[in-house]
């Protein structure tokens, strides 16, 4: 594995201090910023279910994992449920450990 990226629908200054937190400035991991949803949309994981945008007020992003190898997409993972919109009761399928196991 040469990179990780984590997405998220957050701003530049969000991702910047989460990525300080965790301890991953300078390492293999990067955290970018989707604020408009356009990767999001991209890639159809944009999470538009009427429960959490109208507690986060606005579109966000599903709990999602990918797998690209040379510009190929090898393997999605999209944790997300019936009445679990946000993969929260279940976010297995796209967690790293999970995901790794799965498809490397």
């Amino acid at each position: 594995m040469s990179a990780v990226f984590v997405m998220c629908v957050n701003d530049g200054a969000v991702m910047k201090a989460w990525a300080k937190d965790q301890g991953v400035d300078g390492s293999m991991v990067t955290l970018l910023a989707d604020t408009r949803c356009e990767l999001a949309k991209a890639l159809g994981v944009v999470m538009d279910h009427e429960g959490p945008m109208h507690v986060l007020g606005g579109l966000r992003c599903k709990r999602f994992a990918i797998l690209i190898d040379d510009g190929t997409v090898k393997a999605v993972e999209v944790s997300e449920g019936p009445g679990d919109p946000a993969g929260d009761n279940d976010p297995s399928s796209s967690l790293a450990d999970n995901f790794i196991a799965k498809h490397l």
